[in-house]
């Protein structure tokens, strides 16, 4: 099941990223679809595979990681970020002054009744939900870290 971007979703991160450059000469391969290469990169950020294990749906994971690589350096990821994560607070879906330590699980003593492996049935997730685990990629906390407001109020 793929995860990708909706049409409303797609709506409103559009205008955050540049358009896509255009040589005057008309010469060269035509740059991949902005939306396309997003959704593989938000593929790897919600895996944490590596980048040559994108499926085939996207484009070149090259493309796609080349893309990432120059979004970060002129700061696109940062305000995609930002203003994802100032619509889920907006929406009271996360709050950007709290964080938490860990959120794994510890399993049961060995033997103990509650050792068994959990089903593997699963409520389905909202795209909110799908949107902000993006989050817990390191790239994402290091952006949002950013984005919290000084605590001692400066």
């Amino acid at each position: 099941m793929a995860q990708d971007l909706t049409d409303a979703q797609w709506a409103f991160i559009e205008p955050l990223l540049p358009e896509l450059p255009r040589r005057a000469d008309g010469r060269g391969r035509p740059w991949r679809d902005s939306r396309e290469v997003l959704n593989g990169i938000l593929w790897i950020l919600r895996t944490g595979a590596q980048w040559s294990e994108m499926p085939g749906r996207y484009p070149p994971y090259q493309t796609c990681h080349r893309r990432f690589q120059q979004w970060r350096r002129s700061g696109v990821m940062d305000r995609l970020l930002r203003a994802l994560a100032q619509d889920l607070e907006r929406r009271g879906k996360v709050k950007l002054d709290e964080c938490f330590i860990d959120g794994s699980f510890s399993a049961a003593k060995k033997g103990a009744p509650g050792s068994a492996k959990p089903s593997g049935a699963r409520a389905a997730r909202s795209w909110r939900l799908q949107t902000a685990a993006v989050f817990l990629s390191p790239y994402a906390r290091a952006a949002l870290r950013r984005t919290k407001p000084d605590s001692c109020g400066t």
